[in-house]
């Protein structure tokens, strides 16, 4: 376990990373090393290692490879740091997509290939790291190419307020837009939630309601934007 990086700003997100690779670290460290809101606070080979430290609860995100010396399942790794909650960004260089649709079903905020330029990863590190879906081909590969999503059975009614409060719409506008009371709407999303944790899909946050909304099609995959 090390410490990366200079004193942490108030603003800056701390980050943890999760590779037993020690180029792969360095070079993850050298790029987020210039930029002053984000800071490589933690590495770790294994997640029982990164979480062990009492650093870890301050983490904003951790960055996880997907496969590890321990041979631990990229699912139970991701639920891991979810559960003491920290969210996590896929950061890959296999082509596995078996691997990559296990991380997308526990419920994490994108992929990056280890592959992709310096500026590339920087900013997917920085999206997650706020708590922002990070987009790619592989996540929205991942999710069109999965077999094994549940389906949760959503009535008429609950797809459509699913579909508008994922999309960003707060409860008391979509009772507007809906014609029901604000009671109701949370009534509603009680038992979407309800219904998505049954299906061993669970959904507790707004953003996890978002991603579920994305995988069964209610809301459309949203575009990679072209680099600069």
């Amino acid at each position: 376990m090390s410490a990366e990086g200079g004193e942490i700003t108030g603003t800056a997100r701390r980050i943890g990373l999760v590779e037993d690779h020690e180029s792969v670290a360095i070079g993850l460290a050298a790029m987020l090393a210039p930029e002053p809101d984000l800071d490589l606070v933690l590495t770790a080979g294994t997640v029982p290692e990164l979480l062990a430290e009492p650093a870890a609860a301050e983490l904003n995100l951790v960055v996880l490879d997907l496969r590890l010396a321990d041979g631990s399942a990229p699912e139970d790794n991701v639920r891991a740091l979810r559960d003491r909650g920290v969210e996590v960004l896929v950061f890959t260089g296999a082509d596995n997509a078996f691997l990559v649709r296990a991380a997308a079903r526990a419920g994490v905020l994108g992929v990056v290939r280890k592959s992709e330029d310096a500026s590339t990863v920087v900013a997917a590190v920085r999206q997650a790291a706020s708590g922002n879906q990070v987009v790619t081909t592989d996540w929205a590969a991942a999710i069109d190419g999965d077999p094994q999503l549940s389906d949760v059975g959503l009535s008429p009614r609950q797809e459509e307020v699913l579909t508008l409060y994922a999309s960003g719409e707060k409860a008391s506008r979509v009772a507007r837009l809906t014609g029901l009371s604000e009671q109701t709407v949370n009534d509603y999303l009680g038992r979407i939630r309800q219904k998505y944790a049954d299906a061993g899909r669970p959904a507790p946050t707004k953003t996890d309601l978002y991603k579920r909304a994305v995988e069964d099609g209610w809301l459309p995959v949203p575009e990679r934007h072209p680099r600069a």
